[in-house]
């Protein structure tokens, strides 16, 4: 079983910044994917961003360029820098993650709220 805890939501101006955090519950050497996906009520869960255990990233078109997905090894965590945010931005943001183990099985999050408003 895999837990995974984020944290730093909140609400923040457009044009803004913010940092999501998510701490797994074993190394995130185990992970072959760990990514940040989100959902804005009354949508469906979206990619936003993920980085295999090298260093490929891949980014949801609407966040190119203003957000970026990072990990930290020995603090074991991985971070979504958030920039130049949006009020379409706003959503819940989940972690998700998937072991080398079990490459087609999903962990998710309890999930963060992000909301963006002046």
């Amino acid at each position: 079983q895999v837990q995974l805890v984020e944290s730093g939501g909140g609400l923040v101006q457009p044009g803004g910044s913010l940092r999501l955090s998510c701490t797994p519950s074993r190394s995130i050497l185990n992970f072959r994917v760990m990514g940040w996906y989100r959902q804005a009520p009354g949508k469906e869960r979206e990619l936003v961003a993920t980085r295999t255990s090298g260093t490929t990233t891949n980014y949801g078109d609407s966040v190119k360029g203003r957000f970026t997905i990072s990990r930290h090894v020995a603090k074991n965590m991985v971070y979504l820098e958030m920039n130049s945010l949006k009020p379409e931005d706003t959503a819940i943001y989940y972690c998700n993650a998937r072991l080398y183990l079990t490459p087609d099985l999903d962990y998710w999050g309890q999930g963060t709220q992000v909301t963006i408003s002046s």
